[in-house]
């Protein structure tokens, strides 16, 4: 992995505050004009590191989706629900999430990072009931309603897919 271009801004206007941000495939770390050169480094990997924690957290992995499917399997369903596979795609531009329950295998659109935790626990929650129940029918929804927030989080998905003019997806 090639190393990270930071870009690294003094402001004399600038006299306690430090900030960073990500512009493109650089980090930018504003500064006061007045930091000496070690203090400057320390800031700079404070902020890279701050960054990437936030990154973390708001964009977890493959392994991490898996890990977080099991939890609300065990939860919710008594852990009867047990994916192979959970993993994020970005090529679903008009579904939340898929299931294939023949091969245990669950996918969530990458639109969802980003996305309030409950409302991506809803979404591992209606994919994890596909793999118990392969319809939308009677039986299908009240395991899906054993999710506490699952109305609040279906309202949620559907506020944001009105503001977004898209179609809601079933």
């Amino acid at each position: 992995m090639p190393p990270e271009t930071v870009e690294v801004r003094r402001s004399p206007r600038r006299r306690r505050t430090v900030s960073a941000y990500r512009d493109g495939d650089k980090t930018v770390v504003l500064l006061p004009a007045g930091l000496s050169q070690s203090d400057e480094d320390q800031w700079v990997r404070r902020m890279l590191d701050r960054l990437a924690a936030k990154e973390r957290r708001r964009k977890p992995s493959d392994d991490d989706l898996l890990e977080r499917a099991r939890d609300i399997s065990r939860r919710y369903l008594d852990g009867r629900a047990e994916p192979d596979s959970v993993r994020w795609v970005d090529n679903q531009q008009h579904r939340w999430g898929s299931c294939t329950p023949d091969q245990r295998t669950i996918r969530l659109s990458t639109r969802l990072r980003g996305m309030p935790s409950w409302v991506v626990d809803y979404v591992l929650m209606h994919e994890l009931v596909h793999l118990l129940v392969p319809n939308h029918g009677p039986s299908f929804w009240a395991l899906v309603a054993r999710y506490p927030k699952a109305e609040r989080a279906r309202g949620f998905l559907e506020g944001y897919t009105s503001a977004s003019h898209q179609e809601l997806p079933r």
